[in-house]
């Protein structure tokens, strides 16, 4: 019968594992990257060297003002010019630095969708990057540079359905901060205390009762960890699956630098915690035999 009880209180703190793990590293990750202006943008800034970013910019900003132009015969020619144009103005710091600032002003929209704003999505206007372009243009004398309009141009992040569908959880996750992650920690320690007490008479029974909890604890841990990295998986599938197709490459790799820190949080969770489950394990075999050999029972 103890056996059965304990096998079930096993099943139990996998489970409960599994679910706290990911539920607490989201709730940091929001708390303390998503929600913090100057996390977000240095999460970003190295999009501003992204090949893809560089030309889903590019593309837009082109397209964009060559609709509000009429060149005539030269339309062709001169949209190829403008293009190569902004292509070359990506490698600038003066792109690099509007690229940070049209981010910090997404960040708005980010928080703004926390905060429970409907129907607005986050997205990234590139009309500072299109006046510090046509600046840079004007300035080294390039025809048709003035004519260039400084206009609204967004890369949508969140289409507005996403972010309402969001917003609950996302409420939910801010509220609680770094503390899930703490009540995680806690809960993990205090069934390894539990076990201890409750191992029966003698510190032999209740230390290989402490390294059974232990090691269920570590691959609860571990579970958690992958749990994780399947939801990250899932919903980076669902945010790519809403916006354009030439749009796709850069709003990826956004979505990776901003889930960048997640993914390393995975990785070493699950090193962690199997090793610790590994050890434990290891270390219950070598506590058995030394108990077997002082004459007790396990």
């Amino acid at each position: 019968m103890r056996t059965y009880l304990s096998a079930a209180l096993a099943v139990v703190v996998l489970v409960l594992l599994a679910v706290l793990v990911p539920l607490s590293a989201l709730s940091a990750w929001v708390d303390l990257e998503i929600d913090n202006t100057d996390r977000y943008v240095a999460a970003v800034a190295p999009l501003a060297s992204d090949p893809e970013v560089r030309s889903t910019v590019s593309d837009l900003i082109t397209d964009g003002a060559m609709k509000q132009m009429d060149v005539g015969p030269l339309q062709s020619t001169v949209r190829d010019f403008l293009h190569e144009a902004v292509m070359s103005f990506t490698t600038t710091d003066a792109f690099r630095a509007a690229w940070n600032s049209a981010n910090r002003t997404a960040h708005e929209a980010v928080t703004a969708a926390l905060n429970g704003n409907t129907g607005q999505a986050v997205t990234i206007d590139l009309a500072p990057m299109t006046e510090q372009l046509k600046q840079n243009l004007e300035k080294n004398g390039v025809p048709f540079a003035d004519r260039i309009p400084v206009q609204h141009t967004d890369i949508t992040i969140v289409s507005a359905d996403r972010a309402d569908q969001l917003r609950q959880t996302f409420r939910w996750l801010r509220a609680g901060s770094i503390w899930p992650a703490v009540g995680t920690v806690v809960f993990a320690v205090l069934t390894v205390v539990v076990a201890w007490l409750r191992g029966g008479p003698g510190r032999g029974r209740s230390a290989l009762a402490a390294l059974s909890a232990t090691a269920v604890a570590g691959f609860g841990f571990a579970l958690g960890a992958l749990v994780l990295r399947a939801v990250i998986a899932i919903a980076r599938d669902r945010v790519l699956s809403e916006v354009p197709d030439g749009e796709t490459g850069s709003v990826a790799a956004v979505y990776d630098a901003l889930t960048s820190s997640l993914l390393t949080t995975v990785w070493i969770v699950f090193a962690t915690a199997l090793a610790v489950a590994l050890c434990a394990m290891l270390g219950r075999l070598w506590a058995t035999r030394k108990v077997h050999g002082g004459g007790q029972r396990p």
